[in-house]
């Protein structure tokens, strides 16, 4: 949960809060042009508040330094940066994509999720004050996270893991929709990778689940036509403007108004795999490393793990560290393995997890199944 009193990311809310207080103590205010705000901070009491990345008058004061020396702190602007490091919310798809208001689209090597990948991958992305704001951004996007999953019961947090090479059209990638779609109706909330593939077919699923129980036969068969669209465009690594356009043309037809909510945790490590647009809030980070803790031990409702690669392996098996030590009250959440064969034969994790779940606290825990009905009814058990 975050701990943050007052949080201020815009100038109405500023001003709004501002008339009503006497003071802007222990505020955290992010990215804003405070400029014309010098009347309102130079005559409140501002002890223990924090400006994130905010522009200050110069004249007739240094309104800057006026602050600290009145017990606020101050984190600058960082130069050369194309993103906000002090980011107070989530994504959008629509922000990651460049989409503006009227639904113009431009071509996704101009977007900011792509910009943002060839800036960490280029010298510029690997100096000291770049790694400071990709360090600043996790940070502000684990608060952002906290804020937005810290009222959920964390048992409704159902976490769908699985290969970004999935390929829509293919049976498997309809199987992970119709698994979102069926957490999504019995009201749990998705929590992905982020990416293509599997994770991608999850977030669909869950996106048009409030459509499936439409009684307007167009929308009720929802999926069906939703599933028929993406086909077109199977592969984000064969045209990835055309993978992203049909897409959004899905989001057009059914629209983010009448949609569910799901979360995605995708990762700039990542960046050649562009972020699925069916995560409704998206957190995106940096770090690896942190961004897969962060997605493992938000799921406390339990993790299905489709058929994947190393990845989702590993996913697998750092699930597993939590279940096994009872840390972070995650030993009781399902852990299923989703595809008998692939996860007995082609990867075989599922030996070394049974092995491992014998006499141990998560030993009722790990589950390997064929069907989604059968996932679904373990991970929906503890509603």
């Amino acid at each position: 949960m975050s701990t943050r009193s007052v949080e201020v990311d815009d100038l109405a809310t500023f001003d709004a809060r501002s008339a009503r207080a006497g003071a802007l103590r222990d505020w955290f205010v992010s990215s804003l042009d405070l400029t014309g705000r010098t009347a309102e901070l130079l005559h409140r009491d501002v002890r223990g508040s924090v400006f994130l990345g905010c522009r200050f008058a110069t004249e007739p004061v240094d309104v800057a330094a006026d602050l600290r020396a009145r017990g606020a702190l101050l984190f600058p602007a960082l130069p050369d940066v194309p993103f906000d490091p002090y980011r107070p919310t989530l994504y959008s798809p629509e922000e990651l994509y460049g989409v503006d208001a009227s639904g113009t689209q431009p071509p996704y090597a101009q977007s900011p999720d792509a910009t943002t990948w060839a800036w960490s991958r280029s010298r510029r992305g690997r100096t000291l004050t770049a790694d400071l704001a990709a360090t600043l951004h996790d940070h502000s996007i684990d608060g952002a996270l906290d804020d937005t999953t810290g009222p959920l019961d964390p048992a409704r947090v159902v976490g769908v893991m699985g290969g970004h090479a999935l390929r829509r059209g293919d049976p498997a990638y309809a199987a992970a929709a119709r698994l979102g779609a069926g957490l999504g109706r019995a009201g749990k909330v998705v929590l992905t990778g982020g990416g293509p593939g599997a994770m991608e077919a999850a977030n669909l699923g869950a996106y048009l689940a409030p459509y499936l129980d439409a009684a307007d036969g167009e929308r009720a068969d929802a999926l069906a036509g939703a599933l028929g669209e993406l086909a077109g465009s199977p592969d984000y690594a064969v045209d990835v403007d055309a993978w992203a356009g049909a897409a959004f043309a899905v989001r057009r037809r059914w629209s983010p108004e009448g949609a569910g909510t799901s979360l995605s945790v995708p990762t700039w490590f990542y960046g050649h795999e562009p972020t699925n647009v069916f995560g409704t809030q998206i957190a995106k980070y940096f770090a690896n490393a942190l961004r897969e803790d962060t997605l493992l031990h938000r799921c406390g409702g339990g993790i299905v793990f489709a058929p994947g690669a190393s990845g989702t392996v590993q996913e697998v098996f750092q699930s597993a560290n939590d279940r096994y030590y009872a840390t972070r009250g995650l030993g009781s959440a399902p852990l299923v393995l989703l595809g008998v064969e692939h996860w007995t034969r082609t990867l075989p994790a599922w030996p070394l997890l049974e092995a491992l779940a014998r006499d141990s606290p998560m030993a009722d825990a790990v589950h390997v199944v064929d069907g989604v009905d059968e996932a679904l009814a373990l991970v929906t058990a503890r509603s």
